[in-house]
């Protein structure tokens, strides 16, 4: 008996790029495409009765929007997971997405490989962010502010480093302190955001607004 696959429903307006992802993702062998949808109100008419694993949520459509969308389908169906499918400059969507309870976000321009390791992560209960993304939207971590006291400013200087991906030497070297330090720092933002992981993170951060979206 081989693994389960993982049941993908893809909503997105543009017919090209909808059927190339669903190429795409049947030539793995681990996904399979239960559904597909033109914009939101499609989408609600038809995944309750689907039932899928993970939705590929479009952002922008007509009609019904991927906000909207997201929003209600979490309503009807708590546990349904959803990534957006998203490109640079959709930013200023991702407060209201990720409020909707959205788990991850991949950029349309992803390859394949990217793509998949988002779905089968979001696939498992946990979060995801396009590497560009990540490091997009971390250049905008508001070290240090006041209205998030939360996190002492050097936590969220060392958040900020996590989430590039750097090591706790590399942290402690560009801080000047040791190793230590950055290891009670790491486990006291992880304890504080109650997040597992740098992508978790990175939503905590969204959501709480300690990233800054408008510039």
């Amino acid at each position: 008996m081989g693994e389960e696959k993982i049941k993908v429903f893809i909503v997105d307006d543009h017919d090209m790029f909808r059927q190339g992802v669903k190429n795409l993702l049947q030539t793995t062998n681990r996904i399979e495409v239960v559904g597909e949808a033109v914009n939101g109100k499609d989408f609600l008419e038809k995944f309750i009765q689907i039932n899928p694993d993970v939705v590929l949520m479009d952002i922008a459509m007509p009609e019904i929007d991927g906000i909207e969308a997201t929003a209600i389908a979490r309503e009807k169906k708590p546990d349904v997971k959803i990534l957006a499918l998203t490109m640079f400059g959709e930013e200023k969507y991702y407060y209201q997405m990720i409020q909707k309870g959205i788990k991850g976000f991949v950029l349309k321009s992803s390859g394949i490989s990217e793509l998949l390791k988002a779905i089968e992560i979001v696939a498992e209960g946990n979060n995801y962010f396009s590497n560009e993304l990540l490091v997009k939207l971390i250049q905008n971590v508001a070290v240090g502010n006041s209205e998030h006291p939360i996190l002492t400013p050097r936590e969220t200087e060392v958040l900020k480093w996590i989430a590039l991906g750097y090591s706790n030497e590399e942290i402690a070297n560009k801080l000047h302190v040791s190793d230590a330090t950055i290891r009670t720092h790491r486990s006291n933002i992880l304890h504080k955001t109650g997040c597992k992981n740098s992508a978790s993170l990175v939503m905590w951060a969204l959501k709480n607004k300690v990233i800054d979206l408008e510039n």
